[in-house]
């Protein structure tokens, strides 16, 4: 892209700035910031120019929506359609969280972003003793179908996208919301959304599993099998690098697991018999926006590449679109802080910037008062605006990847590439991510990033305003805060027990005996199944009641 004697010019022309303006200077002021690194530990020079690049060639930095899609997976971007505001929200019970959607949806939010409490993510009902205390306190209760109508009362599935914030149970929430488009009479085909579903992130980081590994990946290549069948516009999965982030890793860390993640679920569609461009356009991906702001444009430009060069290289795809990484992006809660609140909107702008810049399909903006409970209606309106406020008076969405063509951008999303695809090669020598999970690699790296990332932060090496840096006494009661209605439980309970008293028990029965017969045979899709269940109004505790009968339960080996 450089001409070499352009660049040897340059370069001289650097070494004579060091050896005279900047030593000049340097002698008469020295640097307050000697050694500067990325969020990620990669070391940052004092200047960037073309020399720093000139081993790139435009073929790898590219135009938007050609591979190896370095500038955005599609031509226009934001010209054409901005991102999808999508704020999540959920907290007890269906009608609840159903009203929360519907102000969101009056203050301009464009999709819509489940999160389901704890005895939803886990499979336990809501009257089972283990949810006691839980029933609707971090997210929507979800027990049976009627509860998924409720979420959804008087919401066109056709026209909205719908996000599910599930993993565990990802494929139970996904037969109910089939369930429930068929009995509207919607038509699959039209459904737009995302289920998170990405099981192997919650072995190597959130640890909220049921099913040992092997057959939680089989579930997932059930409901990936079953989209590319049925629903042809609806993302099956969200291969997630965020909870691996809030967990302590880099964003390279981030990028590299999230990667390897992908390629095991690739592998085990593919090993049952399906080609790779069938099921690979659908596959999306959903990252953090965190800190370090340039760091963080360029892990999501590098992500876009690598995924593209995996799909190419690794599994011979060849649909574009099957190489095209898509992803959904989220600010990061793990720099919200309970100290000077206020402070967090501004953290969350910035990060909500960084992935805009950075090319993000959707985006949910956190809260400020996220360090202390469920955000406000306030807080929600407050984040969405931001969103709002980038989409429509910074002119940022003018452009395709404006920041693509800096030195140091381009230098940066080099080395992020270059950082992951060593991360990778270690994976692929300890045998596969499933194996690399198993012998506790992803668990240490993380543990290892967390603690130096903790240590840091207590030492005051790594700035923290209002902790650790221009501190003030704490403000009592800084900010109003989302209440849990202490009748939640109860009313959930009496709602479960009543679908149960007017369901056909012996219909129920019978599925649950075919669920665990099919689930015995690893070749059997258990998507049809389990769509005839929920239809049945077996509850999501059922279900997995059965199957921990046929699998047993996961028990993580401590990695210290």
């Amino acid at each position: 892209m450089f001409d070499p004697e352009a660049i040897e010019r340059i370069r001289a022309k650097q070494r004579a700035w060091e050896a005279r303006e900047l030593r000049e200077f340097l002698a008469r002021q020295p640097e307050s910031r000697a050694d500067c690194r990325t969020g990620s530990g990669l070391p940052v020079e004092r200047v960037y120019t073309p020399a720093d690049i000139a081993a790139t060639s435009f073929d790898e930095i590219g135009l938007p929506g050609r591979y190896p899609f370095t500038r955005g997976p599609y031509p226009t971007m934001y010209r054409g359609r901005l991102w999808t505001m999508r704020q999540i929200a959920g907290y007890g019970t269906g009608s609840d969280t159903n009203q929360r959607f519907r102000y969101l949806i009056e203050q301009g939010q464009t999709g819509l972003s489940v999160d389901f409490d704890m005895p939803t993510l886990m499979g336990y009902d809501s009257d089972d003793p283990r949810s006691l205390g839980e029933v609707g306190r971090e997210g929507v209760a979800v027990d049976t179908l009627d509860d998924v109508e409720a979420l959804f009362d008087g919401i066109d599935l056709e026209h909205i996208s719908v996000s599910m914030t599930i993993n565990p149970t990802a494929w139970i929430l996904l037969a109910m919301y089939v369930a429930l488009a068929q009995a509207r009479g919607n038509d699959l085909g039209r459904l737009s959304g995302t289920c998170q579903t990405d099981i192997l992130k919650e072995y190597i980081a959130q640890k909220e599993w049921i099913f040992p590994i092997r057959p939680s990946l089989r579930l997932v290549r059930d409901m990936i099998v079953y989209c590319a069948d049925h629903l042809a516009r609806y993302n099956p999965i969200n291969i997630s690098g965020y909870h691996i982030s809030e967990a302590g890793a880099t964003s390279v860390q981030e990028v590299a697991f999230t990667m390897a993640n992908a390629i095991a679920y690739v592998e085990e569609v593919t090993r049952a018999g399906v080609d790779v461009d069938r099921f690979a356009p659908r596959l999306a991906f959903y990252f953090v926006a965190q800190a370090d702001f340039f760091e963080e444009v360029a892990k999501f430009r590098a992500a876009r590449r690598i995924w593209a060069k995996l799909m190419k290289e690794r599994f011979a795809a060849a649909r574009p679109e099957s190489m095209r990484l898509r992803f959904h992006c989220q600010t990061a809660a793990l720099t919200l802080t309970k100290a000077q609140p206020m402070n967090n909107i501004v953290r969350t702008a910035l990060q909500a910037l960084s992935a805009v810049l950075g090319g993000a399909q959707s985006l949910h903006t956190n809260g400020l008062d996220e360090a202390y409970a469920i955000p406000s209606e306030l807080a929600m309106k407050l984040a969405l605006r931001t969103q709002q406020i980038i989409a429509d008076e910074t002119r940022v969405p003018n452009v395709v990847d404006p920041l693509g063509g800096s030195y140091y951008v381009e230098a940066l999303t080099n080395r992020v590439e270059a950082e992951v695809g060593e991360i990778l090669k270690k994976v692929d020598a300890l045998g596969g991510t499933v194996k690399a999970i198993e012998e506790g690699f992803f668990q240490r790296e993380i543990a290892d990033s967390a603690f130096e990332f903790a240590r840091r932060k207590a030492s005051g090496a790594e700035p923290v305003i209002g902790v650790n840096k221009f501190v003030e006494p704490p403000e009592p009661n800084a900010v109003p805060v989302h209440k849990v209605d202490p009748e939640v439980e109860a009313r959930q309970i009496g709602h479960l027990r009543a679908v149960r008293a007017k369901r056909d028990g012996t219909r129920v029965a019978a599925l649950l005996d075919r669920l665990a017969r099919e689930a015995a045979d690893p070749g059997v899709n258990l998507m049809p199944v389990t769509i005839e269940l929920v239809k049945a109004r077996a509850s999501l505790g059922e279900i997995v009641g059965r199957l921990r009968q046929v699998w047993g339960r996961y028990v993580e080996t401590p990695v210290f």
